[in-house]
C-alpha cells in the first residue's frame, strides 16, 4: 500500500501540468483546464446566485491569461461554442443538479452540484467512477495544419475518500 502512494505521489509530481500555472482559488471554483500551448488557464467556476446554482448558466467559463498579464478574460463566441464551452442541463428529480458536456468532446457526460456543505462541484468520469474534478491538463500538437490532442490528464478527488485520482487517455 505504501510503495502505491509513493508511486502515485512519483506519478503527480512528474506531470506536465505541474509546470504550468494555477488560477487562484475561489471559493466557486469547480476545476480548470491547462494546455501544453501556452501558460493560459481556462477556468470552471460555478454560478452561484443566492445559494444555488442558477438555472439559465450554473457554470462561468473564462480565461486566465497568464501568458498575457494575468488578467481575467471572457471567452469569445468562438472558444465558447467550439471549444470550452459547456452544454447543461437540469436534471430531472434532482434539485441544483446538472449534467453535462464540454461541446468539444461529448463522449464523457458531467455532474455540476452542490455538495453536502453547499460547495460547488463537478463530477467526472475519472477510471471509470464519477469523481471530482479539479483539474485537466491538455497535451496538444499544433505543428501541422490541424491542431490534434495527444493526451488529456484528468485529476480529482475521490468523493468518499478524498483520495487523489488520476487518468491520462488519448481521446
Amino acid at each position: 500500500m505504501k510503495l502505491t502512494s509513493l508511486l502515485l505521489l512519483i506519478t503527480f509530481c512528474s506531470l506536465g501540468g505541474d509546470r504550468f500555472p494555477s488560477p487562484p482559488d475561489s471559493p466557486n471554483r469547480l476545476f480548470f483546464i491547462q494546455r501544453s500551448t501556452n501558460a493560459n488557464v481556462v477556468v470552471y467556476d460555478a454560478n452561484v446566485i443566492a445559494g444555488k446554482l442558477n438555472a439559465k448558466d450554473p457554470v462561468h467559463t473564462y480565461w486566465y491569461r497568464f501568458g498575457e498579464k494575468g488578467q481575467k478574460e471572457e471567452l469569445t463566441t468562438i472558444q465558447r461554442t467550439l471549444a470550452y464551452g459547456l452544454y447543461t442541463t437540469l436534471v430531472p428529480g434532482a434539485p441544483n443538479t446538472y449534467e453535462g458536456h464540454f461541446l468539444a468532446y461529448r463522449k464523457r457526460k458531467f455532474m455540476v452540484k452542490q455538495d453536502a456543505t453547499g460547495d460547488p462541484i463537478a463530477l467526472f468520469p475519472i477510471n471509470g467512477k464519477m469523481q471530482i474534478l479539479k483539474r485537466v491538463f491538455v497535451s496538444v500538437d499544433d505543428s501541422k495544419f490541424m491542431t490534434t490532442v495527444n493526451y488529456i490528464e484528468l485529476f480529482g478527488k475521490d468523493p468518499v475518500t478524498g483520495r487523489d485520482v488520476y487518468e491520462k487517455f488519448k481521446p
